[in-house]
C-alpha cells in the first residue's frame, strides 16, 4: 500500500516541506510516484521515517542520522551511547537549575516591599545579591540555621529592618575605625567587634554559634559578594575583609570551649 505526501504528512505529525527536506537531503526518498509524478511512499518508507522522527526526537542533526543510515550496526550505537551521556549530563544540569530556581524564589520571598526611596533609607549601599544570597540558600538548604534565617527574615517587618541595619551601620563605623587606627585583629576591641557582629545575627536571624560564624567570615575573604552586606565597596579598605575575618577566628579562640554570657542572655 502507497501512501502520499499529504497523508504520511497528517499521519507522521510532519510538514509536506519536511518531507520535500528529507527527500532532498536523501534520507527519505518515496520509493514509487504516481503517474502524475506525485511521491508515494511505501511501508519501508515509513519505517525509515519513524527512525529519523526518533533519531530528531533524540536532538540528532540530519548529518548524524545520514551517517547513522550509511552504517546503522556501527554508528548507531556509539552514537546513542554518546547521546545517552550528553542527556543525563542535560537532565542533571536542569535539575540543578530548577533547584537553583526554586531557592531564588525562596531568598526573594524575605524581602521586604520598599520604595525605591525607603529601600536607600533604609539599606544604604548595601545591596542585595540574588546571585549570592541564592548559591548561600542551595550550600546550607538542608541546614537548620539556614532554615531559620530565612523564616525570620521573612517575618522581619519595615520597622525591623530599619533597626538592625541601623545597628549593622554603627557597628560598621566602629570596624572602619579599629582598622583605620591600627588595632590588631587579634586585639580586644576587634575581637568584641567580632563578638558584637555574632550576636546581632543570633539576635536578627539565626543563632550564630563560633564556629558558624567562623565559616561566614571565611566567606568576606573567598568572596568579595559576601563581605559587600557587611561593608559597601565604596567605604573598604585593602585588607579590611582579612582583618574582619581574623577578628572573628580570634574571638572564637577566645570563647572556644563554651558559649558566652552574653548569648545567654539573648535566649
Amino acid at each position: 500500500m502507497s501512501y502520499s505526501v499529504g497523508q504520511v504528512s497528517a499521519f507522521a505529525g510532519v510538514t509536506v516541506r519536511t518531507l520535500h527536506h528529507y527527500d532532498k537531503a536523501g534520507l527519505l526518498s518515496p520509493s514509487d510516484r504516481s503517474r502524475a509524478g506525485y511521491r508515494l511512499y511505501g511501508e519501508a518508507d515509513l519505517v525509515r521515517l519513524q527512525q529519523i522522527l526518533f533519531y530528531r526526537e533524540l536532538g540528532f542533526s540530519l548529518d548524524e542520522i545520514a551517517a547513522i543510515f550509511k552504517d546503522p550496526q556501527v554508528n548507531a550505537l556509539e552514537r546513542l551511547r554518546a547521546r545517552q551521556r550528553q542527556l543525563s549530563e542535560e537532565i542533571a544540569r536542569l535539575q540543578r537549575l530548577a533547584e537553583v530556581a526554586e531557592r531564588a524564589i525562596e531568598v526573594q520571598k524575605t524581602g521586604v516591599s520598599l520604595t525605591p526611596q525607603e529601600r536607600f533609607e533604609v539599606f544604604g549601599e548595601i545591596t542585595f545579591d540574588l546571585s549570592y544570597a541564592t548559591e548561600a540558600e542551595l550550600k546550607w538548604a538542608h541546614s537548620e540555621g539556614q532554615r531559620e534565617a530565612m523564616a525570620r527574615a521573612t517575618a522581619h517587618t519595615k520597622e525591623d529592618w530599619r533597626q538592625l541595619m541601623g545597628e549593622a551601620a554603627a557597628w560598621r563605623a566602629e570596624l572602619l575605625a579599629a582598622f583605620d587606627e591600627g588595632e590588631p585583629s587579634d586585639g580586644e576591641r576587634a575581637m568584641d567587634l567580632a563578638e558584637e557582629h555574632r550576636l546581632h545575627i543570633s539576635r536578627w536571624f539565626a543563632s550564630c554559634p563560633p564556629d558558624m560564624h567562623l565559616r561566614i567570615a571565611d566567606d568576606f575573604v573567598a568572596d568579595p559578594r559576601a563581605f559587600a552586606l557587611v561593608v559597601p565597596p565604596s567605604q573598604q579598605r585593602p585588607g579590611l575583609a582579612a582583618y574582619t575575618c581574623k577578628a572573628v577566628h580570634a574571638n572564637a579562640a577566645r570563647h572556644a570551649g563554651g558559649r558566652t554570657d552574653s548569648e545567654e542572655e539573648d535566649r
